[in-house]
């Protein structure tokens, strides 16, 4: 059973599905599985936003089969850890959870970066491109960190 991580940001088209691949690529899958959601149903069923897309290619990654979905409290079931983007992801995602297991699951995703410092991931999405450049760079080398822990744990 492989362990399940899941991103989550505010539409699921920007930077949780680059934190899905980026993540995705650094661990083996036959013994993860990472996904992404988002706590908004704006983008239901649509690919992630074109210049997530782009950034990830222009890094070496594939993302344009990803489609955007919406965090459901299942999702405390299905999943080993919870990661989220910002402060209001994290509040979402917690007001959904039924039980301190549950609540335990879920992480601010820069924590791995500022431990304890609850750092939030900026939205690039009204932004510049170079904002998406930015937010890669910043996931990437978070998840390094995580990839790293998680393989420490889990082998």
């Amino acid at each position: 059973m492989p362990v399940k991580i899941l991103m989550v940001c505010l539409g699921n088209i920007c930077r949780s599905p680059l934190a899905e691949g980026i993540l995705a690529s650094k661990l083996p899958v036959d013994k993860f599985f990472v996904d992404s959601a988002g706590t908004g149903n704006y983008h239901i069923g649509k690919q992630p936003d074109q210049r997530s897309i782009l950034v990830a290619q222009k890094n070496g990654l594939d993302i344009t089969r990803q489609k955007a979905r919406q965090f459901s409290p299942k999702d405390f079931d299905e999943f080993d850890y919870i990661y989220v983007m910002d402060s209001s992801n994290y509040d979402h995602v917690i007001e959904l959870a039924k039980t301190e297991a549950q609540k335990s699951k879920v992480d601010m995703i820069l924590n791995q970066l500022f431990p304890g410092e609850n750092v939030d991931v900026p939205d690039p999405y009204y932004g510049l491109q170079n904002g998406f450049d930015m937010v890669y760079e910043m996931l990437n080398e978070t998840c390094d960190i995580l990839a790293r822990k998680l393989l420490e744990k889990h082998s």
